[in-house]
C-alpha cells in the first residue's frame, strides 16, 4: 500500500495553472472562525467558553485548560479540531465548571472571548461550518484573475473532500498507527508510536525517540516530555511488563480512537483520488449524499439523478469504513471493495476487542464553498466558508498548485 497521502500531485483543476505563493508565514495569515450550529441557552451544567488561540492545537488547548481547572479531558467537549499554526476561534464546553472559575485561566496563546451556560455537552459536528480568512504571500495582484477562474470551477464542481494533512499528525503517521491497531500489530504500533524521530519535533522528543529506536528504553523515558502522556504511559508499561500488547492498551482510548479514525480517513482519501475526475457525477450503484440531511440513497438511474448533482442537492459519497457501514454497489462498490481487500481487511475487522471499534459512515466526495471573497491587500486575500469536517487546504492546494503541509 502507498503510505503517502494520496491527494499529492493530483488536482481537480489540473488544467488551470496555480498561482504559487506562501501560506501561513505568520499566524495572522490563517484565521479560522467556527460558525455555531446553535447558541448556548444560558442555563445548564455545562459552561461554554468561546476562545481565540494562537500556536495551540485544539487538543493542546484542552489539555492546558484541563490542567488549569483540574478537570478530566472527558469533561471537555468540542465541535471540531482546529490547527495550531493559525489564529482560530472555537467554542468548548466544560462540565461542572462554574463560569467564574474560567477567570482563573492564564494560558499563553489562549484568550477567553465569552462564557455562557448550556444544558448539553458540545460534541463533534455541532457547528454549521467554518469561515476561513487567508493571506497568500509572494503573489502579485496580477494573480487575481487566475485565482478567480480556479475558484469559479470549484464553486461549480465542488471542492475535493480529502482529509487534510493535519488529520495525520505532525509526523504524518497517524494512519499508520491506526492500521497497526486494526491489524493487532503491537510491535509495529510501538515502533511507530515511540520511535522514528521527526525533523519538526522538539530536540528533546527527537532524542527520546532515537534512544527508543536504539533500545535504550530507560534513557528514552528520562527524556520524554511530560506533556506527551500517552507515549509515557506506553513506554512505562513496556519497561515494567515487557508486554507489547499491554503497552498498547495503556494508550488512552481517546488516542486510539483518534488513530483508528485517521486510518479510516486515509482510506477515504484514496477513494476521492480515484474518483477525482467525476466528483460532480454519480454512477449506478453509488450511495448519493443528500446535502440537506446527510442521508444517503442508492442510485439506480444515474442520468435521472444528474440534474440534482448540478443543483447541489446531492453528491456521490465514499466510505468511512466500519462494521456498520452501508456498502455502495456496482462499479463504485467494486472500487471500495478493492481498497479494503488490498488492506487484507473486512468491514467486520473494524470491530476490535476491548471496546475499540468503528461503526463506519458515508462522506461526500465533494463539498460546496460558501460566501467566497477574493481581494488584494499586499497579498492575495481569500475568505470562504466550508461545511464542518472539511479542510481549507483542499481549496488552497487547488489555487496554488503547491502542497499545503497543514
Amino acid at each position: 500500500m502507498d503510505d503517502e497521502l494520496p491527494m499529492r500531485g493530483r488536482y481537480l483543476t489540473a488544467d488551470l495553472p496555480g498561482i504559487g505563493g506562501l501560506i501561513k508565514v505568520q499566524p495572522e495569515d490563517f484565521v479560522v472562525e467556527e460558525l455555531p450550529l446553535y447558541e448556548p441557552c444560558g442555563q445548564g451544567e455545562h459552561t461554554y467558553i468561546h476562545i481565540e488561540k494562537r500556536g495551540l492545537s485544539t487538543f493542546e488547548a484542552m489539555q492546558a485548560i484541563g490542567r488549569e481547572l483540574r478537570i478530566p479531558a472527558r469533561n471537555i467537549g468540542y465541535a471540531g479540531i482546529k490547527d495550531a499554526q493559525a489564529i482560530t476561534q472555537q467554542t468548548l464546553s466544560l462540565m461542572r465548571v462554574e463560569p467564574e472559575e474560567v477567570d482563573k485561566l492564564r494560558i499563553p496563546g489562549l484568550e477567553v472571548l465569552w462564557v455562557s451556560r448550556h444544558r448539553h455537552k458540545l460534541r463533534i459536528g455541532h457547528l454549521r461550518g467554518n469561515r476561513f480568512t487567508i493571506r497568500m504571500r509572494d503573489v502579485g495582484e496580477s494573480a487575481l484573475p487566475q485565482a478567480r477562474r480556479i475558484l469559479d470551477l470549484l464553486l461549480q464542481r465542488g471542492v475535493p473532500n480529502h482529509y487534510g494533512p493535519q488529520r495525520f499528525g505532525q509526523r504524518a503517521n497517524s494512519h499508520l498507527l491506526g492500521r497497526a491497531l486494526l491489524h493487532d500489530n503491537a510491535a509495529s504500533f510501538l515502533a511507530e508510536f515511540l520511535g522514528h524521530p521527526h525533523v519538526e519535533e522538539e530536540d528533546l522528543t527527537r532524542e527520546a525517540r532515537s534512544r527508543f529506536d536504539a533500545g535504550d528504553w530507560a534513557g528514552a523515558l528520562q527524556l520524554w516530555p511530560s506533556a506527551m502522556a500517552d507515549e509515557l504511559h506506553a513506554l512505562r508499561a513496556l519497561i515494567e511488563t515487557g508486554d507489547e500488547a499491554r503497552a498498547v492498551r495503556s494508550v488512552s482510548q481517546r488516542m486510539r480512537c483518534f488513530l483508528l479514525s485517521a486510518y479510516q480517513s486515509h482510506l477515504f482519501n484514496r477513494i476521492v483520488t480515484a474518483r477525482l475526475g467525476e466528483l460532480d457525477q454519480v454512477r449506478e450503484g453509488d450511495l448519493a449524499w443528500k446535502h440537506d440531511s446527510g442521508a444517503v440513497f442508492l442510485v439506480e438511474d444515474a442520468g435521472a439523478e444528474q440534474p440534482r448533482i448540478e443543483r447541489w442537492e446531492i453528491s456521490p459519497s465514499g466510505p468511512i469504513f466500519g462494521y456498520k457501514m452501508r456498502r455502495a454497489e456496482g462499479e463504485p462498490g467494486r472500487l471500495e471493495h478493492e481498497v479494503l481487500e488490498g488492506e487484507e481487511l473486512s468491514l467486520e475487522d473494524f470491530r476490535l476487542p476491548g471496546g475499540l471499534r468503528a461503526e463506519g459512515a458515508r462522506r461526500p466526495l465533494r463539498i460546496p464553498m460558501g460566501e467566497v471573497e477574493l481581494w488584494y491587500d499586499g497579498g492575495l486575500m481569500l475568505r470562504f466558508d466550508l461545511p464542518p469536517g472539511s479542510y481549507a487546504t483542499n481549496v488552497l492546494r487547488e489555487i496554488t498548485k503547491v502542497e499545503c503541509g497543514a
